[in-house]
């Protein structure tokens, strides 16, 4: 579980990155962050507590790790004498910061993937902290980070196209013949989506581990007759540290 300082802090983070990494994109991507920024900030990484950050803000949290473990792999590969060539800095990172980009949802209100879990049976039982919205297209993640992207007129290369849709590696079917070429001219061209799936793996690692070692957030359902905002508000009530509202965590900062 993160605290409602963190949850700022890894939000301005995210912000400030965009406009050093990205200049000649920013305006789209700003568009794009202001228009879903009170979803993203609170949103989890995954719905199932045991998965990887499956708490409020926890997307976030995940997006920046992984960024920061792509990075650190590039200077270990690079190190160890693997040819880096064929792909920049700024297209490394841009894939990184938006592989799980579909995990937002559809852009409007009501359109969220998640939604907090309300089944006393399946948190405890399955460990089910968030649900998937029924009332949404089922889209796989990197399908729905693509459009996403598109629908704001953030133009991407093909290279940056390439590592978002298939930086799940081998754990999607549908990505078996990029990885497992029968020839040599049908290899991968570039490492980046193999680096960019091993630092999305070490950052789930990582945040697995830290709930094996520190048990899973436990975060209180609330009543099914609650709206979206009052869930949000009953779940911050109990959980002191995410803070009341994202208003509230921004503004309790401000006082100065």
């Amino acid at each position: 579980m993160l605290e409602a300082e963190k949850i700022k802090s890894n939000w301005e983070e995210y912000r400030s990155r965009v406009n050093n990494l990205f200049p000649t994109r920013a305006t789209q991507l700003n568009r794009l962050y202001d228009d879903l920024e009170d979803r993203m900030v609170m949103m989890p990484a995954s719905s199932i507590a045991h998965f990887h950050n499956a708490f409020a803000g926890g997307y976030v949290d995940h997006v920046l790790r992984v960024m920061d473990c792509t990075n650190k792999l590039y200077e270990a590969w690079q190190e160890m004498g693997s040819d880096m060539s064929g792909y920049t800095q700024e297209e490394m990172m841009f894939a990184a910061m938006h592989h799980d980009l579909g995990k937002v949802g559809f852009p409007g209100d009501g359109n969220e993937v998640y939604q907090i879990e309300t089944s006393d049976w399946h948190r405890k039982n399955m460990g089910r902290m968030y649900k998937h919205n029924e009332n949404i297209p089922f889209t796989m993640v990197p399908d729905l980070s693509i459009w996403l992207l598109q629908e704001y007129d953030v133009k991407m290369s093909w290279t940056e196209y390439q590592a978002i849709k298939i930086h799940d590696g081998m754990y999607d079917d549908a990505n078996k013949p990029y990885f497992v070429a029968r020839s040599a001219q049908a290899k991968l061209k570039t490492n980046l989506p193999v680096l960019l799936h091993h630092g999305d793996h070490m950052a789930a690692q990582i945040e697995f581990e830290r709930w094996r070692n520190n048990q899973s957030p436990k975060a209180v359902a609330p009543k099914s007759k609650e709206t979206k905002s009052n869930a949000i508000k009953n779940l911050a009530e109990n959980n002191p540290d995410i803070g009341k509202s994202i208003s509230d965590i921004f503004s309790s900062f401000n006082q100065d």
